[in-house]
């Protein structure tokens, strides 16, 4: 079975391309698209979710933390 493979330009121009309809940088979008971002910006959010024709709820979730405090 043959596998699918993406060029690395072809998703990275992907990539850049989202981040500057959202008005970020390439590193930005990585960093929220990998869940090591500690804060976001209500603007970027906002652009965000103009771009992807969605709401903060369909891309924010409540996690608690390990002892349960918030």
């Amino acid at each position: 079975m043959a596998k699918r493979t993406r060029s690395c330009d072809g998703g990275r121009a992907a990539a850049v391309a989202r981040a500057e309809r959202i008005g970020i940088t390439p590193r930005q979008l990585a960093v929220l698209k990998n869940g090591r971002a500690k804060a976001i910006r209500f603007t970027t959010l906002e652009a965000i979710c103009e771009a992807l024709d969605c709401q903060p709820g369909d891309l924010l979730r409540w996690e608690a933390d390990g002892d349960g405090q918030i």
